[in-house]
């Protein structure tokens, strides 16, 4: 990926679980640090919705474990390439706003 990259996530308990820190420390993975609680800044919760309301759509909704990651594979391929390129320009924008409403509302800053 590079060397600047970094893994984010937001402090759910599934990410810091022991074998989440072993394998990001056996791949020298550096984690970003994160608010635990803060507002859905991560590009990838929006991929999410994306995909689930895509999955949504389906005339024949996947019923097995093996049919829902071929149609998130599917889905996922399918994803036009300008919805990353517009969440990843975004996020200066957000975190400035977040920024700006924290110092508005103290209770909000993380």
């Amino acid at each position: 990926m590079g060397l600047q990259f970094r893994f984010m996530d937001d402090n759910a308990p599934c990410h810091r679980t022991v074998a989440a820190e072993q394998l990001l420390e056996s791949e020298d993975i550096e984690r970003m640090d994160w608010p635990a609680r803060s507002t859905d800044l991560n590009p990838i919760e929006h991929v999410w919705d994306f995909l689930g309301r895509r999955l949504a759509t389906r005339t024949l909704p996947p019923v097995t474990i093996r049919e829902l990651r071929l149609a998130l594979q599917d889905e996922w391929a399918a994803m036009p390439q300008q919805l990353i390129d517009t969440l990843i320009l975004s996020m200066g924008r957000r975190c400035e706003t977040c920024l700006a409403v924290g110092r508005s509302y103290p209770l909000l800053k993380t």
